[in-house]
C-alpha cells in the first residue's frame, strides 16, 4: 500500500467509526469492511511507522488518538461505559474478557499486550 492509499484508507475508517458511534452499530457489509480496514492499517502502520508501546493502557491511548476517539467513542465502541474505560486507563478496574476480546477485534491491538496486563 503507498502512503496515499493509507490516507483514503484511515478516512474511510473514520467515516465507518463516526457511523458506528452515531448509530451504535454497522450493517454486516460495513462491519466487514471496517475490520478490513483495521487489519490493512495496522499493516501499514507496523510496517512504516513502528511504535513500542510499554502498557496496555499506552496502547489504547495510542489508538484512541490514532482514530480521534473521545472515551465515549471508545466505550460505545468496545460496548461499555465511559466510566469503565476511564477506570480501566487509570488502573482502577481490569479487563473483562469480552472487554479483551473487543480490544483484540476493534482496536487491532495484539493480544500478547492484552494478556500481560
Amino acid at each position: 500500500m503507498e502512503h496515499k492509499e493509507y490516507k483514503e484508507k484511515s478516512k474511510r475508517l473514520e467515516e465507518l467509526l463516526k457511523q458506528f458511534t452515531s448509530s451504535g452499530n454497522l450493517d454486516e457489509k460495513n462491519q466487514i469492511e471496517l475490520d478490513k480496514l483495521s487489519d490493512e492499517i495496522q499493516e501499514y502502520e507496523e510496517k512504516y511507522y513502528p511504535f513500542k508501546v510499554e502498557s496496555l493502557n499506552e496502547m489504547i491511548e495510542l489508538r484512541m488518538y490514532q482514530r480521534k476517539l473521545k472515551q465515549k467513542d471508545l466505550a460505545q465502541i468496545l460496548g461499555t461505559t465511559p466510566s469503565r474505560i476511564s477506570e480501566i486507563l487509570n488502573g482502577k478496574r481490569s479487563l473483562t474478557m469480552e472487554l479483551a476480546k473487543s480490544l483484540y477485534r476493534k482496536l487491532n491491538i495484539d493480544a500478547e499486550l492484552i494478556l500481560q496486563s
